[in-house]
């Protein structure tokens, strides 16, 4: 019975880092988009993004039924079964993220003000690079039992939402400029909507990184600020 609970769970890990890495592919495309200054998509890339969000879905359905036949048949002891619910958790998280990622590839296709997009895009790119990092740390927190991960991505949640409401307050400004109201309405709505999906992006990350704690520590942080601990972790 042990060696097959082993087995069990190792199926359950394996499948999972797919998903992650499916994840943090389809991050790193959207990245690499958004370094490009481009807004038209390329139909290859879109169907792409699309394909793999497929594959996303799909693995959190599967994972989330093979966690909980490996607790119902194998009763784990209690390090396995915190480590089961933290990767129930993550992979909750990992398709919610996933599905910010395809709602800002279907941003581009709306905006309509190009000038106030290029305008933005230098100020939203380190947004998003820093989202990414926040998703990668907190994955390879659970992933490598490594707490400072964890906590390096909860501390910068605060920044990635500081800089979405600087980065709005400075649209605000730039759009009084333009004289086509309407295109710049639509854009304004669209990139701030986009602005809004990575920042929401970090909050999942978050999430992730409270699940590695609850993994490695047997702690649900959630809801509660860190402890001088935690806090004086380095960067």
């Amino acid at each position: 019975m042990s060696q097959k609970k082993e087995e069990a769970i190792q199926k359950v890990m394996t499948e999972f880092e797919s998903m992650a890495n499916l994840v943090l592919s389809q991050l790193d495309r959207l990245e690499s988009f958004f370094q490009s200054g481009e807004t038209n998509l390329p139909e290859k890339l879109r169907e792409e993004f699309d394909a793999n969000e497929k594959l996303i879905d799909q693995y959190e359905v599967k994972l989330s039924e093979r966690i909980i036949n490996t607790i119902v048949l194998f009763q784990p002891v209690a390090s396995d079964i915190r480590q089961l619910i933290a990767c129930y958790r993550i992979i909750i998280n990992l398709e919610r993220i996933g599905d910010y990622t395809i709602n800002i590839v279907k941003f581009f296709s709306e905006i309509k003000n190009l000038e106030l997009y290029e305008q933005m895009i230098g100020a939203i790119n380190p947004m998003l690079i820093t989202s990414t990092q926040m998703v990668t740390k907190s994955l390879l927190s659970y992933i490598h039992h490594d707490k400072e991960y964890a906590i390096w991505t909860i501390k910068n949640d605060d920044m990635v939402d500081d800089m979405n409401r600087k980065l709005l307050k400075g649209m605000v400004s730039r759009s009084k400029s333009f004289d086509d109201k309407k295109k710049t309405l639509i854009s304004f709505i669209t990139i701030k909507d986009m602005m809004d999906n990575i920042e929401r992006m970090a909050d999942h990350a978050t999430n992730i990184a409270e699940a590695a704690i609850y993994y490695m520590e047997g702690k649900d942080i959630r809801h509660h600020p860190l402890d001088d601990e935690m806090m004086n972790i380095n960067q």
